[in-house]
């Protein structure tokens, strides 16, 4: 009979155990959300996918704030973040660190997520824009890609925090897929 899993099965993590763990190579940079919940959400992406860190532009919120709290459940605490007030000053220091900068946003020069293969070798910034404007207008020629999520209905829209939550986890499924590739057989 199948039942859920309590947290001692979950096996979660401590807040220093988190913080300690090795990340994967992946930062989210959060430019102009105005909502608290998908700042929240955000946060419980990051923590849910060992992400290095969360970068807030902005008007984008910080902690604490309960609004904040009440979506990320605390994974404010445990993820790294940092506020930065303006995006273009960003953006130019995560290349130079190495970062492949890829804007979540329809673009005439777009690539669809299914068709992507992330450079598992490589560390990787993505950037979500405003929940009605998206990605600023003039920081997509900051952006070495575009990337994004297919879709087939009437809106061609997802809330912002949802689709983090399918980026995120299609390119961790390519370098946790790829881990298991090169594991050496037992």
């Amino acid at each position: 009979m199948m039942q859920k899993l309590n947290n001692e099965a979950l096996q979660r993590l401590s807040v220093a155990k988190f913080q300690q763990a090795p990340k994967q190579p992946i930062v989210l940079v959060l430019d102009n959300i105005r909502s608290m919940h998908n700042i929240g959400a955000a946060f419980r992406i990051a923590d849910a996918f060992l992400l290095e860190k969360l970068y807030l532009c902005g008007i984008t919120a910080s902690p604490p704030h309960r609004e904040i709290h009440k979506t990320a459940l605390g994974a404010e605490n445990s993820v790294a973040w940092e506020y930065v007030a303006d995006i273009t000053t960003l953006v130019p220091s995560l290349k130079n660190a190495g970062y492949v900068i890829t804007a979540c946003e329809q673009t005439t020069e777009s690539i669809t997520l299914g068709t992507y293969q992330a450079d598992l070798l490589q560390k990787h910034a993505f950037i979500f824009g405003n929940e009605v404007f998206g990605v600023q207008d003039h920081v997509l020629p900051l952006c070495d890609m575009a990337l994004e999520i297919p879709q087939y209905g009437t809106k061609h829209s997802l809330n912002v925090s949802v689709s983090m939550g399918i980026v995120v986890w299609d390119i961790v499924q390519g370098i946790t897929t790829s881990q298991h590739r090169r594991a050496p057989d037992a």
